[in-house]
């Protein structure tokens, strides 16, 4: 209301704009609606730039200017899929505001510089109200709910740990799935932090945590594995590793005490020493994979032992202390976004035929309110347009457009005449408007109340003075109905991905970047990890979506990840070493990027080849008089462990 008394007194013709970009500004906390009104402004004057300059230039031919306008349109949506950000809002206003100006103006395209002009206006005063209110008025800090998950996303880490040292592979899946879905969280969190008016953790602090965490995920599996092989091998365990085993859980599953990082300390030089006594001679399988168990150990302490510091750090606002105490690397890497643009290169074409074809229904036709609803259809597509299979979205929203117009109409042809005093005004309104707010902050109904808070406002016509004209109202809800209904349509024929088929995707390209990583074409360590966790957190709702549990696909995503990762810490020590088993680990890691690369050739060994090959070139290096033998003997022990072994039935699907 505020943002409507202000239109109205500067004297905007459209002021109710200004309450519709309110509500769609408006987040549950301060940070987040300060950085949404940042980037609705940025991307409504990038838009009413482009049509600016788009329309003119195209006056003569309305089919072009609607296939240039449907470009700009399609671009904006393919970068703001790129993006995965919050920042990509910028890119979605940037498209539906050239929408909302470009098409109504298409055959009127003398106004075009005014009308862009007054809307960039009224919506910066809603930007400014709404920003305003959230940040002084019952403020809610983003701070304090983005220390409570990262905090949550600690205990998870060191659940994590306990349950893979305990060895419960149920819980362990449910652990790990948990934390891949609580770094995306903490990420779409720390986007807002810079907004938020309560001081914020340095951004350094957050992206070690996260790498951490990243590689914790991992090595949690490594360890389960390494303890399973303890238990069920022949021989009889050593007492020393198996009492290591238990007091690196003990330490785990400990409360927050002073003692806890002496404690740390101790274990990691025990876990070390362990890893020495058994690694230096090696003279039997057994003895290196106790070896490989107490250095994995020693390294899962130390990431723990780093995220207690670097939580200790996060209350302090200001400089990293202490970061030379830290374990793990210094450089952070922080999150990383899986990007696919052929994905958005598609949904972007789709989104471009699919207003394409809306155009032409309208020039054909000439139909009077066609620029309406064909701007209507512009900004489905690009609101909707990052979901796999947005039509539900899309039902969602037509059912608060109908609650929206039946409101609206009550409004405008009953209350609304009898309303002289603005502050009537605003009590009429309250009802309807606080109600819809208040589905607005609930997200399974935020889309529904995006319908009635965007339709209200403007079918009401909250103008400068009362119009009532019911022969427009009419002709604009058959206007909305149509281009959301044929949005609906369109979307569901172009721009829709099969969720079996975003799954497949993403799997292929696991496989094709493990195959990469093996040829030692592929990102660095911090980087691969990051992104196969964002993948994995991308897989967790898809499958969620088709109503199985899938526990194997999610499996394999970290079993990719970890032969990856082996894979390309093997690619680097190569150029270290000569002789024959310099060329036997080319040529191992050469099958194992053709195994990963799409089809299996004949040629390629089966699983269980592959697993004596590997352990044949670890009785060779063993044997051998490298400087870092024990470094690669380490290394080939997580490669077997990480494609599994057959005996242990350790299978992932690609033998399947």
């Amino acid at each position: 209301m505020l943002a409507y008394y202000i239109s109205l007194r500067i004297g905007f013709p459209k002021p109710f704009w200004a309450i519709v970009t309110v509500y769609i500004v408006s987040q549950t906390s301060a940070g987040a609606s300060f950085s949404r009104g940042v980037y609705r402004f940025a991307g409504t004057l990038v838009g009413a730039m482009a049509t600016v300059a788009i329309v003119p230039n195209f006056v003569n031919d309305p089919m072009v200017c609607s296939v240039v306008l449907a470009g700009w349109i399609g671009l904006c949506l393919f970068f703001s899929l790129l993006d995965r950000t919050p920042r990509a809002y910028a890119f979605v206003l940037a498209g539906y505001t050239a929408s909302l100006i470009g098409f109504p103006s298409v055959f009127d395209p003398g106004a075009v510089f005014e009308t862009a002009a007054v809307r960039v206006q009224e919506i910066s005063i809603g930007i400014l109200c709404a920003v305003l209110i959230h940040r002084y008025i019952l403020p809610k800090r983003m701070t304090g709910q983005f220390t409570g998950k990262v905090s949550a996303a600690l205990r998870d880490g060191r659940r994590l740990a306990g349950d893979a040292l305990s060895g419960a592979p149920g819980e362990n899946r449910r652990d790990r799935h948990q934390l891949a879905a609580d770094l995306l969280a903490i990420q779409g969190l720390a986007t807002h932090l810079p907004y938020d008016p309560a001081p914020t953790p340095p951004r350094r602090i957050l992206q070690l945590i996260h790498d951490r965490l990243a590689r914790l995920l991992w090595l949690a599996a490594e360890v389960e594995d390494r303890i399973e092989a303890v238990r069920l091998g022949d021989g009889e365990a050593p007492g020393e590793l198996i009492a290591l085993v238990g007091d690196v859980g003990a330490w785990t599953a400990s409360a927050e005490t002073e003692d806890r990082e002496a404690a740390a300390v101790k274990l990691i030089a025990h876990a070390r020493s362990v890893q020495k006594r058994f690694g230096t001679d090696a003279a039997t399988p057994s003895d290196r994979l106790a070896a490989n168990l107490a250095g994995h150990l020693a390294e899962m302490v130390g990431l723990l032992q780093d995220c207690d510091r670097l939580e200790r750090n996060i209350a302090t606002p200001g400089q990293l202390r202490d970061a030379t105490s830290l374990h793990g690397p210094k450089q952070a890497k922080g999150y990383v976004y899986h990007r696919d643009p052929w994905m958005a290169g598609r949904t972007a074409l789709g989104a471009i035929v699919g207003i394409l074809i809306g155009c032409a229904f309208w020039i054909w036709t000439a139909w009077p309110e066609g620029g309406m609803a064909v701007s209507i259809l512009g900004v489905c597509c690009t609101l909707f347009g990052n979901f796999d299979a947005p039509v539900p979205f899309v039902v969602k929203y037509i059912v608060g457009s109908i609650y929206g117009v039946l409101i609206s109409l009550i409004y405008s042809f009953i209350i609304l005449p009898q309303v002289t005093e603005f502050w009537v005004l605003v009590a009429v309104l309250a009802p309807a408007f606080l109600f819809a707010g208040s589905l607005q902050a609930r997200l399974p109904t935020t889309f529904m109340a995006l319908g009635i808070t965007l339709t209200i406002p403007i079918l009401s016509v909250l103008g400068p003075y009362y119009t009532g004209d019911f022969a427009g109202s009419l002709n604009s809800v058959i206007a909305l109905f149509a281009a959301v209904g044929f949005g609906a349509v369109s979307m569901s024929l172009f721009q829709t991905v099969p969720v079996d088929g975003a799954i497949n995707r993403l799997l292929r390209l696991n496989r094709r970047d493990v195959g990469r990583r093996a040829l030692g074409a592929a990102p660095n360590e911090a980087h691969w990890t990051s992104l196969m966790i964002d993948r994995t957190a991308l897989l967790l709702p898809r499958l969620r979506l088709i109503g199985k549990a899938c526990p194997d696909v999610l499996d394999d995503t970290l079993r990719h990840l970890r032969i990856g990762h082996v894979s390309g810490q093997l690619r680097k020590t190569i150029p270290q070493i000569k002789g024959e088993v310099a060329v036997e680990l080319r040529e191992l890691l050469s099958v194992i990027a053709k195994r990963f690369s799409g089809g299996k050739p004949s040629t390629t060994p089966d699983l269980l080849d592959l697993d004596q090959w590997i352990e044949t070139l670890i009785e060779k290096t063993a044997g051998s008089v490298f400087k870092n033998r024990l470094q690669i003997v380490d290394l080939l022990i997580d490669l077997r462990f990480a494609l599994g072994s057959p005996a242990d039935g350790r299978i992932t699907t690609d033998d399947r």
